[in-house]
């Protein structure tokens, strides 16, 4: 990843390294939310674990930043006999673009104010030293 926005700006971005720059999201985690895209039906954990080849609990560390960015919906299902399991599946598209869109309105609002603050710093400071009246 490219050490400033300037250098990110010139490189070409695509849908996947756009993941990364919002959420700071893994290779990992785009694997298991690919998973869930390609699947008919929400997966469990341990569904996810088998089909990007990792340990359940690796698994389990990716889903839940998945789900703190918003990008997969947990949903819990009851046993008859009692107790119950999770299964997870992705968000609406539509949503996550929502999302990203506004977290992008905020960063540039936020950006425009440190700009800002900025300049009210900087604009009084003279370019060089007084001259000396006599």
């Amino acid at each position: 990843m490219a050490d400033s926005m300037a250098e990110q700006l010139q490189q070409d971005m695509e849908c996947e390294g756009l993941l990364e720059c919002i959420h700071g999201l893994k290779q990992l985690d785009k694997d298991c939310f690919r998973a869930m895209v390609e699947s008919e039906e929400p997966l469990t954990i341990d569904e996810v674990a088998d089909r990007v080849d990792r340990e359940r609990s690796t698994a389990y560390r990716s889903i839940q930043r998945l789900l703190q960015s918003g990008f997969i919906q947990k949903e819990q299902i009851n046993y008859d006999q009692g107790g119950y399991y999770h299964v997870y599946s992705p968000t609406d598209p539509d949503q996550i673009a929502d999302d990203m869109q506004r977290m992008l309105n905020d960063w540039y609002a936020k950006m425009g104010q440190l700009i800002q603050e900025f300049e009210d710093k900087y604009e009084h400071v003279d370019d060089g030293p007084t001259p000396v009246e006599g």
